[in-house]
């Protein structure tokens, strides 16, 4: 049993109340398994994750083989909604060629 909490409480009462707050909930975190990761380019590999079911596959769209970010790639931005558009416009004048 804890002693009282306020402008009584010693020390002591503090701490076992903070412990009794820290301790870690039962039965909330994800079940955290091997799963398979499937490249552009047909290799895989496992890794853990909570994603899936244990043993499930997951195939990736773009990774580091295909992403410009990567390969230096020289796609231009799409511009969508005129987003691009409007920033150019906006800092034309800037110093800069955009």
């Amino acid at each position: 049993m804890l002693g009282p909490i306020g402008p009584a409480a010693t020390l002591a009462d503090l701490a076992a109340a903070d412990l009794k707050d820290a301790t870690m909930k039962s039965d909330i975190h994800p079940d955290y398994h091997v799963i398979k990761v499937m490249m552009t380019d047909g290799t895989t590999y496992d890794t853990r994750s909570t994603w899936g079911n244990p043993g499930d596959t997951l195939n990736l769209d773009i990774d580091p083989n295909t992403h410009p970010a990567w390969t230096g790639g020289t796609q231009q931005l799409l511009d969508r909604g005129g987003r691009v558009s409007r920033f150019q416009k906006k800092f034309a004048g800037f110093g800069f060629k955009a």
